[in-house]
């Protein structure tokens, strides 16, 4: 079940790390090392409309509620947006991975992050295991669900 957005806290949260505009994981991993208390998750995002699939993208969760730091470049109504969560990181494991992977792969960037393999296939990439793939499939149903449900998105 999709937990609430807070829309104002992802907003003021959203200011105050300069979010940007398609960094999602980049200003989740930000919102994650301001936010006392706060839980990195890595998942999926549905909305009607383009591009009919589900967007790859991160979020923090604190309190039982979503807070997207990337909202306020969604341009889209909370009402239209599902969230389906993959992986869950604390900020300690958060920090110590993307540490990790600045030393083993200092040429890539470290988010987003999909655990050890081995991987499944979730649309046309090989990313992320098992929980990757459930995440996936769920939101791939809902898409279908709400886009053949609105005349307007066919």
């Amino acid at each position: 079940m999709n937990k609430p957005l807070d829309e104002t806290l992802s907003s003021t949260i959203a200011k105050s790390i300069n979010s940007k505009a398609n960094l999602p994981f980049d200003n989740a991993y930000r919102a994650a090392l301001a936010t006392q208390g706060a839980t990195y998750v890595q998942g999926f995002l549905v909305f009607p409309g383009q591009p009919y699939i589900p967007i790859e993208h991160g979020w923090i969760e604190l309190g039982g509620c979503i807070i997207d730091p990337t909202l306020p470049h969604l341009q889209k109504s909370s009402q239209d947006l599902w969230y389906f969560p993959a992986q869950y990181l604390t900020v300690k494991k958060l920090k110590a991975l993307i540490e990790e992977s600045k030393e083993d792969y200092p040429e890539d960037e470290p988010l987003p992050i999909y655990g050890d393999p081995p991987y499944e296939y979730y649309g046309d990439v090989m990313l992320g295991g098992q929980d990757y793939l459930a995440a996936y499939q769920g939101a791939e149903a809902k898409c279908r669900e709400i886009n053949e449900l609105n005349p307007e998105n066919n």
